[in-house]
């Protein structure tokens, strides 16, 4: 999968959103509660360094916090740097610029960095391939709450929607559970189906347990094969940005039990 060439397309659409806004008032960002266009800008404009450096540095741990003064600009007049969200006033065009010249880089980067380069991340993948992919989704759902921010949310596209789903269940649930302490499983058990695959996934106390792309259903502890206690179906990407908290149920279709679905953001707690 062609993870650079996403991600290089992603982060031009976000920049379009930003320059629609940019000298103006920075809008309310409604999928990210609390934060306007400014934040958000700030936000990925900053990871986006922080990577960078991981990689080129080789970082074999997480870089310090207060060592990354550095990457800032010299003026950053007006722009989101308190911490004090949400951000209002407007939205610099230098902040827009910053941001664009951030991702050229991380780009670059991730063109000339064989994937297997080991490097620090926060994730069981020690690798430059573990950014890439995790970068391309991050702005990608970052590219649709900027559009969604100005009320024209693009779909995504579907190899890259269906791919973050997998990787929802290979990094983000056990990553979200172990940090957020989450409650142990119950078996309970969802499955999640689009034209490009299906996944099924069960919690079993502390442990998920995944079936993969094509599903032929999961072993229970006795040997016989359980099917889903909710099955949720649509397109790529509403799959995606429903795991994501980007759109609510209602968007999907839902047979089985729904009432399970409210308990699967209480099993895989939100950032």
């Amino acid at each position: 999968m062609d993870y650079v060439g996403h991600f290089r397309r992603e982060v031009r659409a976000f920049e379009a959103a930003g320059r629609r806004v940019a000298g103006r008032e920075a809008p309310p960002v409604p999928s990210c509660a609390g934060w306007t266009m400014s934040d958000l800008v700030m936000h990925l404009a900053g990871v986006h360094r922080v990577v960078t450096a991981v990689i080129e540095e080789r970082l074999a741990q997480a870089p310090d916090p207060s060592g990354l003064a550095h990457l800032l600009p010299s003026d950053t007049e007006g722009w989101p740097l308190s911490g004090r969200a949400p951000s209002l006033g407007v939205l610099p065009v230098g902040l827009v610029d910053w941001f664009a010249e951030g991702a050229a880089v991380l780009e670059e980067v991730f063109v000339r960095t064989p994937p297997d380069t080991r490097v620090w991340t926060w994730s069981a993948e020690q690798t430059a391939g573990f950014w890439a992919r995790m970068q391309m989704i991050e702005a990608a759902v970052h590219r649709w709450d900027a559009e969604n921010a100005l009320g024209e949310p693009g779909d995504m596209d579907a190899e890259l929607a269906a791919d973050a789903v997998a990787q929802t269940f290979e990094v983000m649930v056990p990553g979200r559970r172990a940090l957020k302490g989450a409650p142990a499983g119950a078996g309970e058990t969802f499955r999640f189906v689009c034209d490009e695959g299906s996944w099924t996934v069960r919690f079993e106390g502390d442990r998920l347990v995944r079936g993969g792309s094509p599903d032929m259903g999961l072993s229970g502890p006795d040997g016989e094969v359980s099917g889903p206690g909710v099955e949720v179906s649509g397109t790529a990407s509403q799959l995606m940005l429903f795991l994501w908290q980007r759109i609510p149920a209602e968007r999907l279709a839902v047979s089985g039990d729904r009432g399970l679905l409210d308990r699967y953001f209480e099993l895989v707690p939100p950032m």
